[in-house]
């Protein structure tokens, strides 16, 4: 959520940061307006609440005095007073449904985006930071088959079938497919748990309140799936349900760096999508992730948002699976971050970088959405925290680039070294 008082005393500088993100939806306007009417009636109100308290005073100082509490003085006052208490009535309704209206506005508006973020229209101006495993590359890549082929062949994926117990974009993962995606959980926590991060299982249902916290709604419900008897969604990442276990909290500075890693199973109905990746494990309406979450001090998270990064990199360099790193320009940036790095794997079958963790600096976007603040000592007030969150890394993803990348001309797969003592076999 972005500062009320950051729009009314600076509109001109905040909206010129929401163009930046190259959509002439996010207009402040209606919110300066708004934010206009509200301050008026809130001055008006204030007036007439002094004007009602010093009535009130009157009348018990002239009764003291010696006024007759029945005389035409102490009517005259009364009647004002309760004439005053009318207009309070109505008052205090319209003011609380313009604050109603000020705050569903700004919920609608993205985080602004870092002043070094790069400026751009779409992705397609993204910049590469770097790149690293050029010596793993395959050597040709004409003969790799698609991670589905390939999958289906090894009788390790099973797509048909979960269609008759799902629908299309659910898979079943049979034998050793399921082994490995479950060697790659175990792997990926282990190292982020080495890495500083305290692991945390969360719950796959959360409520309205918790998305709002992170930014899915209210603008992207019908990204979700919803149980329609309860105020419960199931998560689209563990980031919602992680960095909500601090919500409404205010936190000891003391407590700060927060670092918590989780797996979860993640939900999306991947509205909009529809005729992308309708094949294979890239964009599942149900797929496993390994997600990381930080809370830190404002003075740290560019910091923290560089090492993150650094932390999903480590499990890509430990599997050997060659990426690249992106930037991401104002034009291609998630909704709550103000800074984003995307960290892309090599698929040889398509001959293409893809997705496979987004990273993700939200400033304190998230923490005033969910009111997640700290206190430093001996400080008077409160300060809203920094939240970042990052894959580390998306599981069925990084099982597809295993799948294409380690393939041997006989169409068995090599393990990585690193995951064979999880699964104790060296080929699939």
């Amino acid at each position: 959520m972005l500062d009320l008082k950051q729009i009314r005393e600076n509109p001109e500088k905040v909206q010129e940061l929401l163009d930046r993100r190259n959509s002439d939806q996010y207009q402040i306007e209606q919110i300066i307006n708004l934010s206009q009417q509200q301050r008026e009636l809130e001055t008006t109100r204030t007036e007439l609440q002094t004007r009602s308290n010093e009535i009130g005073k009157l009348i018990g100082q002239k009764i003291k005095s010696g006024s007759d509490p029945a005389g035409d003085e102490i009517k005259t006052l009364k009647a004002e007073g309760n004439e005053l208490k009318t207009k309070l009535g109505k008052l205090e309704p319209e003011e609380k449904d313009l604050k109603a209206q000020i705050s569903a506005a700004i919920l609608e508006l993205p985080n602004l985006p870092a002043q070094t973020t790069p400026i751009g229209k779409s992705e397609a101006e993204n910049v590469e930071v770097r790149r690293w495993g050029d010596e793993y590359l395959p050597e040709n890549n004409d003969s790799i088959l698609p991670h589905w082929e390939i999958g289906e062949k090894l009788g390790i994926i099973e797509f048909g079938r979960s269609v008759k117990i799902a629908q299309s974009r659910f898979v079943s993962l049979i034998g050793a497919g399921a082994a490995l995606e479950r060697a790659l959980i175990n792997f990926m926590l282990d190292r982020q748990i080495a890495a500083g991060y305290t692991e945390v299982m969360p719950p796959a249902l959360i409520n309205t309140a918790s998305l709002t916290g992170t930014g899915q709604l209210p603008k992207f419900a019908e990204e979700s799936f919803q149980c329609q008897d309860d105020d419960l969604w199931l998560i689209p990442t563990a980031e919602v349900p992680v960095t909500n276990l601090y919500r409404e909290e205010v936190l000891e500075a003391s407590q700060l760096p927060i670092y918590h890693c989780a797996y979860t199973p993640c939900f999306r109905r991947e509205a909009g999508s529809y005729g992308k990746d309708t094949r294979g494990l890239i964009r599942l309406h149900q797929f496993n992730k390994v997600e990381l979450v930080k809370i830190v001090h404002p003075d740290t998270s560019e910091q923290e948002h560089q090492s993150l990064v650094k932390n999903a990199e480590a499990i890509l360099q430990a599997l050997k699976l060659p990426y690249r790193v992106l930037e991401l320009c104002t034009g291609d940036l998630g909704f709550s971050a103000a800074k984003c790095y995307d960290l892309e794997v090599w698929l040889p079958s398509s001959g293409k970088y893809r997705e496979i963790s987004s990273c993700s600096n939200c400033t304190d976007f998230q923490a005033r959405r969910a009111s997640i603040r700290f206190k430093e000592a001996g400080k008077k007030g409160t300060k809203f925290a920094h939240t970042l969150n990052g894959s580390g890394l998306a599981v069925g993803r990084t099982m597809s680039a295993i799948l294409e990348n380690y393939q041997q001309p006989d169409g068995t797969v090599r393990i990585p070294e690193v995951l064979q003592p999880y699964l104790g076999r060296k080929i699939l």
